[in-house]
């Protein structure tokens, strides 16, 4: 009877308004009727677009995961997926878990092709994120313009190439990094305040190492300037290649600064050969290059040579450096970096790469992803795709704790435009505050 009477008590006690009385007349609140439950109405997350379930969100990306581009793919995935973990162990967006469903390409234009159909017919995603490449994302923009009626959308993406930035495509894409237009022109507006005038390229032979000579040969239009020589490399090249002939014959033409357009493998062999042949002239890469997979190579090589690959080598990077810790969303990437030390899923894994602590590539990958999850949650607890694009489009100065604002609008699909660069400082990438002496051999 006293437990009984125990239990009816903490009963009244839930209900609504008779707390009070409860604990002041037991017997009283046994008898007397119940109120009814007040039930206060929760939206339940449903089935509202494709790729949206109530505890999921897919979300596609195709990359090279495997082979001589391992690690552009790989440092992509990461950083995303440090951010992805973090909102996941938090409870998701509205109770839905984020997925990455990644898929390799190999850094080739046809599965890249392949993979795209893939993921919007059989893996059904919600949306594109955090492609890698130019050769493969412009053979996959015809594929994605074919969904523009399910309002298919590709965020981000680890190349600065012009399709994606111009009709027909732009519309389907949201670009969030700066182009390599962009990176060129700055680029040869400083090799050109120090003095260089003849400037020459070397760039992987594909729609990648075009768009960056075309960013050179407008850069130097501009100044009544041309690309004194062209020098290309077939894309798969291995660091160990010999490329004594593109740096020859970009010698011979008197070039007084170098800059190249390709893949950490490719340039590295490039850097490494005219180093070996006792050619100082300056060297310059853009972001995609993967900046730290390609100073690794560099200097394992020099530790074996006895030499110093480094010298007046200089990139330009679409984010800020990772050791600027004065920047909160800095700090936040390699926090969470730490604590989720994100890998990927085996099948995808290349066994002969090892990921990096840090780098330019994860923390862009990042920072694509936290652009994914703004607009995710703004798009509500039942988002669909074309609610996504609007939410996208609304974004307005957000603050990604970067020292930059990103803006998207109906008319703009490019969220940022800083350039930044960066020189080898022992065996790190720092930024460059003094051109003269970063350029010096």
């Amino acid at each position: 009877m006293k437990r009984r009477a125990v239990l009816r008590l903490l009963s009244a006690a839930l209900v609504p308004g008779t707390l009070g009385r409860a604990a002041g007349a037991a017997a009283q609140a046994a008898s007397a009727p119940r109120p009814p439950t007040k039930w206060v109405p929760v939206e339940v997350p449903s089935a509202s677009a494709p790729g949206i379930t109530p505890r999921e969100i897919r979300i596609g990306m195709s990359a090279a995961f495997k082979g001589t581009a391992a690690g552009l793919g790989t440092e992509f995935y990461r950083g995303a997926q440090a951010y992805y973990n973090e909102v996941n162990a938090r409870g998701g967006l509205f109770g839905r878990m984020l997925t990455v469903v990644g898929l390799d390409d190999n850094y080739e234009p046809l599965p890249c092709v392949k993979n795209t159909i893939q993921l919007l017919e059989k893996d059904t995603v919600f949306c594109l994120s955090n492609y890698v490449g130019t050769p493969t994302l412009t053979r996959a923009l015809p594929v994605i313009k074919r969904y523009a009626d399910q309002q298919v959308v590709l965020v981000g993406n680890f190349t600065g190439a012009q399709p994606q930035r111009e009709a027909p495509y732009v519309e389907h894409v949201f670009n969030v990094r700066a182009s390599y237009r962009q990176e060129m022109a700055a680029l040869v507006d400083r090799f050109w305040q120090v003095g260089a005038r003849n400037l020459g390229v070397y760039s992987q032979a594909d729609a990648y190492g075009r768009s960056g000579t075309d960013g050179v040969a407008r850069a130097l239009a501009a100044r009544g300037s041309r690309v004194v020589a062209e020098t290309t490399y077939q894309r798969g090249m291995k660091f160990d290649d010999d490329v004594t002939p593109a740096v020859n014959a970009l010698r011979r033409a008197g070039a007084d600064a170098v800059l190249c357009t390709g893949a950490y493998q490719g340039c590295g062999a490039f850097v490494r050969t005219a180093r070996d042949l006792g050619w100082t002239v300056p060297i310059s890469n853009v972001s995609f290059v993967g900046s730290d997979a390609m100073l690794r190579l560099l200097l394992q090589h020099g530790k074996t040579t006895g030499r110093d690959y480094t010298r007046a080598l200089v990139n330009s990077q679409v984010v800020p450096s990772y050791d600027d810790v004065a920047l909160p969303g800095v700090v936040e990437y390699r926090g969470l970096m730490e604590r989720h030390n994100p890998a990927l899923p085996p099948a995808l894994r290349d066994d002969k790469y090892v990921p990096q602590r840090y780098s330019f590539i994860s923390l862009e990958g990042y920072v694509n992803a936290r652009v994914v999850v703004e607009a995710v949650r703004r798009a509500g607890p039942n988002p669909t795709r074309s609610g996504f694009r609007q939410a996208l489009e609304s974004l307005k100065n957000l603050d990604l704790g970067i020292g930059a604002a990103l803006t998207f609008g109906p008319e703009r699909h490019q969220g940022l435009d800083s350039v930044y660069f960066t020189r080898v400082d022992g065996e790190r990438w720092v930024p460059i505050t003094d051109w003269t002496s970063a350029v010096q051999a």
